[in-house]
């Protein structure tokens, strides 16, 4: 059991961000102490670095929260279905301008810079 101080340090956040997950009910302390101290577990310390990793995977906090639900309700395929598009199209816009930086590494700027032209279809 830790304390909110040490959890936020743990998982590379700030106090009030472990707040703010509390509030919208995604991290919850395991108890409290007589001095009225949220005290956390491993579990919170996982969820936390969750959230942190599907955020910076672009995933927003409703679908965080989704996701996180999924075990009390089974029905998330909308959204997986809905993100595995995004990733996709995220991927191909990845692929395209990653050509682009290669043809501009071995040929130089022409006309029209390739990057500039891949980013704009």
């Amino acid at each position: 059991m830790v304390r909110i101080s040490e959890l936020a340090r743990a998982a590379g956040v700030g106090i009030s961000t472990v707040r703010f997950y509390e509030r919208r009910g995604l991290v919850v302390p395991t108890a409290r102490s007589h001095g009225g101290y949220r005290h956390y577990d491993q579990e919170a310390l996982k969820r936390l670095r969750f959230i942190r990793r599907a955020a910076r995977l672009g995933f927003t906090l409703t679908e965080v929260e989704q996701l996180l639900s999924a075990s009390t309700t089974p029905d998330v395929g909308d959204v997986v279905t809905g993100k595995v598009a995004e990733i996709e199209q995220r991927m191909n816009d990845l692929d395209r301008v990653r050509l682009a930086l290669l043809d501009v590494a071995e040929n130089g700027v022409r006309d029209q810079c390739p990057v500039v032209a891949a980013l704009s279809d």
